[in-house]
């Protein structure tokens, strides 16, 4: 018998409304016309709109629909957004049936994710070199896949009035673009064309115009080509921008901006033209590509490159273009060029085109400028790979201020970081926001950005601080400003900050074995640390090893010229013998009249402090090798002793001694009294100084490996300056593996002193979760 139909529903569908709350890269990415398009196609009403936490909707319809909408924004955002949290919750259908982007709400916590400056999309590039589109070589093309975000930000929430845009109101072409839910440009904020957005032109010295737009740009390449050098306002800064080919025009760059051999970044016009000059493995590939288009530290293989671009150095810094305005000028030029922080030694990037004319006038020829203002320094980010990874050296533009994850930490604690390559961070409910690379804090400009990059951070996070955290050491600018602000202060030790700035990075928590290396960190014992092991536990942390410690003579002149340092070591090991020692490289390095001096520092311990800094172990190996007796830069003669192992790969180490140390706070020294003798006595022997770099380092990967061992700790951190030596990070991390442990090192937040505020701000709120004062 057959079955009777089923009657049809004639009851209208269950309609319901949910408000949605979005977390996480949410603004600037073109979220608000995706969610509509999606809503708009799932038949539903209601309304987006970006929030100072991020994005909120307001669904109503089908809920099946509602549920697809919400599997859409979780599963398949848009490029370069990233969701961190939705929360929804039912409330009463008001029987919308259409769907809009509404007017951004301002009230509430200000936890919204700010985008990094993201470089031009493929969409853009296509349509700067049609002849047939409206932007045509216009240098300030973008949409909402890419361009400026945090560059030209003032305030959350992100809408165009809270931009440095707001000075440049759009045409009816470009209104008709942002209006339109089908179009690329469909709220993209930054949204110009040459008939109402941002302008070029080129200066003179004196701020007199020789040009503008496409003219101005073709006159700076003729310059460029011609030998001169031009600095060129881009996205978050200037640069200096030089011939890469032309060793009369590098010399001249590093005599103006005082600039003796530290090595220049080099723009390529392609990847092509990288991969002519370097050696580009697929990871280094997708880094020099990606959105955030970073400074790559690749191998030279050749190319036409200057020599002078980075001297003695088996390694460049390459990127390729990643605004307008640069592929226009290299498009234009067809070859390489120096594109070098626009500023003096020491001192921040330049943002203003007048204050350009001011500090960049004895270096640059000629000013390729615009007027969009920049509202706060972005300068490049710098990577490399190591261990088949990315390591961040200096997270700036393209990832800052990007937060580190780090759930329930207390909000309020602002953290001021170090004395070098300083960053500021700020802990809030959804995370920790880590500024961008602010710099050395050796000059009054460079205090005084530092001091604006504090202010800024407060204000677009309407954060008021009630606990500010420093370093350890009471003279370092940062800590003097610390002091100043009249809130509770807080210190964490320089090396327990380095471990947890990894830990906070990898989301992980004690206990751990922290191996933090690097150049000079003041201990509470008063000496200079440098060769820590900390062991960090859910209660606190200790110190359970150090390398052996020795004299500085010159104490901070030790860090310019290695070879006090070396002198120093081989004062600790061997007494006055070590200035009978005039065969070796750095003791003759010294007049008879200065060794003089210098035994008196030694044998006094007078202006030579103690250290066990594994940065001055390192210089003291490379003036001892005889590659480099006078440092030009911060870290030279370290890394001229790693890239002396380029092409020595032997399984040979030299064996340090892990000794106990009872009558120390420590429990374990790590001694290089034998790998002294040894590498001295094959230095005698005629050992190629390549051999010895890479025994030192596999001997230096063995001790860590054994101090682990012998304090049980399974999971071992590494970080500190030293870890960005790609030798000695990949010796460790092999070693380690090998004997069955769990090593841990940086990828988004640089292992040197980038890092710091991370740290302190992230310790400062575990010790308020354990319900302790927050003090190292």
């Amino acid at each position: 018998m057959a079955l009777p139909a089923c009657p049809t529903d004639t009851r209208t569908p269950a309609r319901t409304r949910l408000r949605i709350r979005v977390c996480g890269a949410v603004q600037g990415v073109g979220f608000r016309p995706f969610v509509y398009r999606q809503a708009a196609t799932l038949g539903l009403g209601g309304w987006v709109a970006n929030s100072p936490e991020g994005v909120t909707v307001e669904a109503e319809g089908d809920p099946d629909r509602i549920a697809a909408l919400m599997r859409a924004i979780r599963e398949t955002p848009p490029p370069n957004a990233s969701v961190a949290s939705i929360e929804a919750r039912e409330i009463e259908a008001r029987g919308e049936a259409a769907f809009e982007i509404r007017v951004s709400e301002s009230a509430g916590a200000r936890t919204a994710q700010v985008l990094p400056d993201l470089a031009t999309c493929d969409d853009c590039l296509r349509e700067l070199f049609d002849p047939a589109d409206r932007r045509y070589l216009y240098p300030f093309i973008n949409c909402t896949h890419c361009g400026p975000r945090y560059s030209i930000i003032e305030d959350i929430p992100y809408d165009r009035a809270r931009t440095s845009m707001r000075r440049f109101p759009m045409c009816s072409a470009c209104r008709q673009e942002y209006d339109n839910p089908s179009d690329r440009r469909f709220h993209a904020e930054p949204n110009a064309c040459a008939d109402c957005g941002p302008r070029l032109f080129l200066w003179d010295r004196a701020g007199q115009a020789l040009a503008c737009n496409n003219h101005a740009l073709l006159a700076a390449a003729a310059a460029v080509e011609a030998g001169r050098i031009v600095a060129i306002k881009g996205i978050g800064g200037f640069h200096l921008v030089a011939d890469a080919r032309d060793e009369a025009a590098i010399s001249l760059l590093r005599v103006r901006k005082r600039r003796k051999e530290k090595p220049f970044a080099v723009m390529f016009p392609a990847l092509s033209d990288v991969m002519g000059s370097c050696r580009v493995s697929p990871a280094e590939k997708a880094l020099l590509t990606g959105p955030a288009r970073p400074i790559v530290l690749l191998r030279r293989k050749g190319g036409p490159v200057a020599p002078s671009v980075a001297p003695r150095n088996p390694w460049l810094g390459a990127l390729l273009p990643y605004a307008p305005l640069h592929h226009l000028l290299l498009r234009a030029l067809g070859f390489p060029v120096v594109a070098t922080s626009g500023n003096v030694s020491d001192e921040p990037i330049v943002t203003d085109e007048t204050a350009a004319l001011e500090r960049l006038g004895g270096i640059a020829d000629l000013f390729l400028v615009h007027d969009r203002p920049i509202v706060r320094p972005v300068d490049d980010s710098v990577a490399r790979v190591v261990c088949g990874r990315a390591l961040m050296l200096r997270r700036a533009r393209g990832y800052a201020p990007a937060p580190i994850v780090s759930e329930d930490l207390p909000a309020g604690i602002l953290a001021l970081g170090g004395h070098l390559k300083t960053t500021v961070a700020l802990t809030q409910r959804t995370g920790v926001v880590l500024s961008q690379h602010i710099g050395d804090l050796e000059t009054i400009e460079a205090r005084m950005s530092h001091t604006r990059a504090v202010t800024d951070m407060t204000r677009l996070h309407a954060a008021r601080p009630r606990l500010v955290v420093r370093d350890l050491h009471p003279d370092y600018a940062s800590s003097r400003a610390a002091e100043a602000t009249g809130l509770p202060v807080a210190t964490v030790q320089h090396h327990l900050a380095h471990v947890v700035a990894c830990m906070a990075e990898h989301g992980i928590t004690p206990p751990v074995l922290g191996v933090a290396w690097d150049g000079a960190g003041f201990g509470p014992d008063g000496t200079v640390w440098g060769g820590e092991f900390l062991c960090v536990t859910d209660k606190g942390w200790r110190r359970v090893a150090h390398l052996r410690r020795f004299r500085l003579p010159g104490a901070e002149a030790a860090m310019r010229e290695p070879r006090r340092a070396a002198l120093g070591l081989l004062y600790e090991a061997f007494g006055e013998d070590a200035f009978a020692m005039t065969d070796l490289p750095p003791v003759a390095a010294f007049t008879p009249a200065e060794r003089g001096v210098l035994h008196t520092m030694l044998a006094r311990g007078v202006y030579a402090p103690l250290t066990s800094s594994a940065g001055r172990l390192f210089d003291a190996f490379a003036a001892l090798t005889g590659l480099r007796q006078c440092a030009s830069y911060e870290g030279q003669a370290a890394a001229e002793l790693e890239w002396a192992g380029e092409g020595h790969a032997i399984a040979g180490r030299y064996e340090f001694p892990v000794l106990e140390a009872p009558d120390e706070e420590a429990a374990l020294i790590v001694d290089w009294q034998a790998p002294l003798e040894a590498v001295l006595a094959g230095l005698r022997a005629g050992a190629a100084r390549g051999m010895v770099s890479v025994a030192l380092h596999n001997g230096l990967a063995a001790a860590i490996v054994e101090v682990a061992r012998r304090t049980g700790e399974r999971r071992v951190v590494l970080t500190g300056g030293c870890f960005q030596n790609a030798r000695l990070t990949e010796a460790t991390v092999a070693a380690l593996q090998a004997a069955g442990l769990e090593p841990i090192w940086h990828r988004h937040v640089p292992p040197n002193d980038g890092g710091i505020a991370l740290g302190q701000a992230v310790w400062a709120a575990w010790t308020e979760q354990r319900g302790e004062t927050p003090c190292a």
